[in-house]
């Protein structure tokens, strides 16, 4: 029987399965989310519907497939008729809102036809997400951005830092040798201290504005999605974690050459991208990198102090806690960089979950192999406040059976993400029209199978090449396999919940029952 009245929803942005101690990095420290995982279950199999900011968190934060939901990149509109998290949690009477990211952009032309007004409480939630804005920060505010009305900002010129955009010029750019400003966009100047102090910098002040909210909300029941920006690119972090590791720390790439002799054409294509480039440079990479690994253990310091505040309030003991990331980061394995492509790197996120109830004590501080999935989430938290299932609008399962150390017979096969590539410049590489750039995976517990519109697929024998090295996509000793995989995906499709405005139980009712409406039709 659950015991939770409160939710705390942490996402990283960027951070991958296996850049935390936990997971097995050989290097970076990370004690307090090692502690969290203690307490709860380590899932050690769970992907991302979508390997990009956007179109994944949609799929977070509605439990749905991107196929579904529609929201395939960033950028593209959330449809307003589409139900999310906090919509859910409203009707179970729980507060839900955010602090940090969404990268969710809004159906403005809907919400114009409709007539909503945007300031109305409707309308705000239209906008955000399903959430209330405690303090949303895509954390993405370029020189020359509108910055005007940015919290942090106005938080950071209070702090004494000057000018229009210290998120720019504190935040994320610090000064080299000669004391002259140098931007974290660029790759080169990973290794200088941001400007901001460590008690300044987003990470501290997310950290902060959780505790103030939670603070602010009182026996309230809530749901608080703490977003954190980093280590999302640009990687540039405070002192001390500028220099908390050094080349030596960096674990070895996982890429050979072979990968780079007749490689699937979207793969190919990805190559050629700067990041790419540049973090297929050696000496690039290891520059770069340990500012990423800073930026986690940045994250991990305040996720302690986070977590020592929940006990001091007396939280912990009614507070499902969630650690999870909206996808990976390349970091030059297979050649790449960024995200958007199906390697482990890219799809396999960290997901911890700490269920304070008993029921779950015999299942804490161990780890779970089940494929599971970004959309498992918003059943998982509806189930643990007492809600009664969707199954006709929600596509994920609720983790709560595994949580409670039960092992359901029909748990999933296989796990899915997608990809649209339409932005990218490998589209203009393949000649390809926008409509013409989609991609999916399918990972089941051998085989991970990835399908492009247009080309050959791509086949990866996960127990044999655990490291993705090997493409079987045209071994002619693996058609059988690729073609049951095809109609795995096929049969996958044909199953999407489109029919999300009835529920079962409504069908259930008018099924075969017009007579008794007084309705008649094609009687004698």
């Amino acid at each position: 029987m659950s015991e939770v009245k409160n939710i705390l929803f942490i996402m990283c942005d960027q951070l991958r399965f296996d850049y935390l101690g936990c997971n097995g990095h050989p290097t970076i420290k990370t004690p307090n989310i090692d502690k969290l995982a203690s307490r709860g279950v380590n899932f050690q199999n769970a992907y991302v519907q979508a390997p990009v900011c956007g179109s994944s968190r949609m799929s977070f934060y509605t439990g749905r497939y991107v196929f579904t939901h529609g929201a395939t990149y960033n950028g593209v509109p959330l449809n307003i008729g589409q139900p999310t998290l906090g919509d859910h949690l409203r009707e179970l009477g729980v507060s839900t809102g955010l602090v940090g990211k969404t990268h969710m952009t809004a159906d403005l032309a809907n919400i114009d036809r409709l007539k909503i007004d945007p300031s109305s409480i409707s309308g705000v939630l239209a906008k955000e997400c399903g959430f209330e804005p405690w303090e949303r920060d895509d954390g993405l505010h370029p020189e020359g951005a509108n910055t005007a009305n940015l919290a942090y900002n106005k938080y950071l010129n209070d702090k004494g830092y000057e000018g229009d955009n210290p998120w720019h010029t504190a935040a994320n750019s610090g000064l080299d040798e000669q004391g002259v400003l140098q931007s974290g966009w660029f790759l080169r100047n990973a290794h200088l201290p941001a400007v901001v102090d460590k008690a300044h910098s987003e990470t501290a002040y997310m950290t902060d504005r959780t505790m103030q909210r939670i603070e602010d909300l009182g026996d309230m029941p809530w749901c608080l999605h703490l977003s954190y920006i980093k280590p999302h690119w640009p990687y540039i972090a405070p002192a001390p974690y500028h220099n908390m590791y050094d080349k030596s720390d960096v674990i070895p790439a996982n890429r050979n050459s072979q990968e780079k002799v007749s490689p699937h054409p979207v793969v190919h294509a990805f190559m050629k991208h700067q990041e790419s480039q540049n973090f297929s440079d050696e000496e690039k990479r290891l520059h770069v990198i340990p500012a990423y690994m800073g930026l986690i253990s940045e994250i991990d310091d305040h996720i302690g102090r986070l977590i020592a505040f929940l006990d001091e309030k007396d939280k912990l003991k009614d507070t499902l806690i969630v650690l999870t990331s909206d996808h990976g980061d390349y970091l030059g394995d297979h050649w790449l960089g960024e995200k958007e492509l199906f390697h482990e790197e890219s799809v396999r996120i960290p997901l911890i979950i700490v269920d304070p109830s008993k029921t779950a004590d015999s299942t804490r501080g161990t780890t779970c192999d089940k494929l599971v999935e970004a959309i498992d989430l918003v059943p998982t938290f509806i189930e643990s406040l007492g809600g009664k299932a969707k199954p006709h609008v929600l596509e994920g399962r609720s983790l709560l059976p595994l949580l409670y150390g039960q092992e359901p017979d029909d748990w999933r096969e296989f796990a899915v993400s997608e990809v649209d590539y339409a932005w990218r410049g490998a589209r203009l590489t393949l000649n390809l029209k926008p409509d013409e750039t989609r991609g999916y995976m399918i990972r089941t517990e051998k085989w991970k199978y990835v399908s492009f519109d247009g080309f050959r697929p791509q086949l990866f024998d996960l127990q044999s090449d655990p490291k993705e090295l090997h493409d079987l996509g045209v071994s002619p000793e693996f058609s059988d396999v690729r073609d049951e995989l095809e109609l795995k995906l096929l049969n996958w499709i044909r199953k999407r919940k489109t029919r999300f405005t009835v529920d079962y139980d409504q069908i259930e009712s008018k099924t075969d029952n017009a007579d008794k409406r007084g309705i008649y039709f094609g009687i004698w």
